[in-house]
């Protein structure tokens, strides 16, 4: 299923395939005892709002005794990083999570999810206002941009409903 919704090139792929053919194992045990760190709210006056779980990291990118800056806290550093600790299925059982408690708390008539994604947020590469960039984006922040048909698939699956492939 996260294969089927991630777009071609996505820097996550490999981990979902490789996830998706067995590749590795993953230890579900500890997944859902902590908490999602942040929901951020994103407000437009398009659409209605829609939501992004955040969750906190403080893992050291370099090895010890080396100081730390932004550059060792870019795009490729961070996606091994959140392959390494399976980072991208907690995401993802985050996002399920937050869109079950929407739709519990603050239904709304043919709208399937408000949750449009992820971020996490390495600590220790988010240096303030100079921080380094790459293609725009902001070393430290590592964002995922969330199917709603991947989220609303993904709760139907854990639910215990068969996986619809049509479309």
């Amino acid at each position: 299923l996260v294969v089927d919704h991630l777009r071609s090139g996505h820097p996550l792929s490999p981990w979902a395939e490789g996830l998706a053919e067995g590749a590795f194992e993953v230890e579900l045990a500890g997944y859902l005892t902590g908490s999602i760190d942040l929901v951020a709210r994103v407000r437009s006056t398009e659409m209605p709002d829609q939501f992004v779980v955040a969750d906190y990291k403080t893992n050291r990118l370099t090895r010890p005794g080396i100081v730390t800056s932004s550059g060792a806290y870019g795009p490729e550093r961070m996606t091994a990083a959140m392959v390494e600790h399976h980072y991208p299925l907690q995401a993802l059982l985050y996002a399920v999570a937050l869109h079950r408690y929407l739709r519990w708390r603050a239904p709304l008539a043919g709208v399937g999810t408000r949750v449009s994604g992820a971020a996490y947020l390495f600590v220790r590469g988010m240096t303030g206002p100079g921080v380094q960039l790459t293609h725009g984006q902001p070393h430290g922040v590592f964002t995922w941009e969330l199917s709603p048909d991947l989220v609303i698939g993904l709760s139907d699956l854990l639910a215990g409903r068969p996986l619809n492939r049509a479309g």
